[in-house]
């Protein structure tokens, strides 16, 4: 590894956001490092080692060889976090369907939720190591970046202190959450209350298509709802997954369908009144 990762690493590490030549020794020994803070949000330490695996994205890796990054603790913080929030959820609500707490969970754990938390609880941001470009283009600030560092240090902590240690974490990070959550109603799924909503209003199913850009390492996909015999677009999102992209898309058609609601309401009653008057007239 260069010189200059080193020192990048070590000043990850120390929780410094300058140049370590550029550090005023006094004012450091007097205020508390960003690393700690860190920490205090997660409630836990992690050793210097697993602490910079945790917070070293591919990009920076594939620059400097040899570099582990957090990928596999990504993996590993995923399924814990699923557990903790899993059986949280089971006991909170014991008279709520499989598929409901289900939505609840998918919520709480999403992107969206994720990455909130690392911009307003963990102030992660500036620790995480990236590869220049992918620093140029802001990397510390996409959501997709920051969700994955909540899992990489949820499984770093699984690695240091267990179970029990992982699960206290969890709880301090998403309890907050997962309480919200159980209030959001159509929030919850946005392509299923989609679907309810259009049948609600006597409209097709609602499709999707999908289309994706950027390189195989970084895809953005794009979603587009669609409806009726014209596949008329109602709402469009984007993503760095189908789901998430149409999930997206599902939002924003839920609400346009949900704005014209009283107006196709209120066509459909017409409609059905001079139906009702022509089969009288009929007779």
């Amino acid at each position: 590894m260069s010189h200059i990762a080193i020192r990048t690493l070590r000043v990850c590490v120390q929780g410094v956001r300058v140049r370590p030549d550029t550090v005023d020794k006094e004012k450091n020994m007097t205020e508390p490092e960003p690393r700690e803070e860190l920490f205090s949000a997660l409630g836990v330490t992690i050793s210097p080692d697993l602490l910079i695996q945790a917070l070293t994205h591919r990009s920076f890796s594939h620059e400097h060889p040899g570099t582990s990054n957090y990928e596999r603790l990504e993996f590993l913080g995923d399924a814990v976090l699923e557990l903790v929030s899993t059986e949280t959820l089971f006991t909170l609500h014991p008279d709520m369907t499989e598929g409901q707490l289900a939505k609840m969970r998918a919520k709480a754990v999403s992107e969206e939720a994720l990455s909130a938390i690392a911009r307003d609880k963990l102030h992660v941001g500036p620790f995480i190591l990236l590869g220049h470009g992918e620093a140029e283009s802001g990397g510390a600030e996409k959501s997709s970046i920051l969700c994955d560092i909540v899992e990489s240090l949820i499984g770093a902590t699984f690695l240091e202190h267990g179970i029990e240690g992982a699960r206290k974490v969890v709880h301090r990070l998403i309890d907050d959450t997962l309480a919200e959550v159980a209030t959001e109603g159509p929030a919850l799924d946005w392509k299923t209350s989609l679907t309810v909503k259009a049948h609600e209003l006597g409209l097709d199913e609602p499709r999707y298509r999908m289309s994706v850009s950027g390189p195989e390492y970084a895809q953005e996909f794009t979603a587009k709802a669609t409806i009726g015999p014209k596949d008329d677009i109602i709402g469009k999102g984007t993503g760095t997954s189908k789901r998430k992209a149409q999930l997206a898309a599902a939002e924003m058609a839920w609400h346009e369908l949900d704005r014209y609601a009283p107006a196709l309401k209120a066509a459909r009653k017409n409609g059905s009144s001079k139906h009702r008057r022509s089969g009288s007239a009929g007779n």
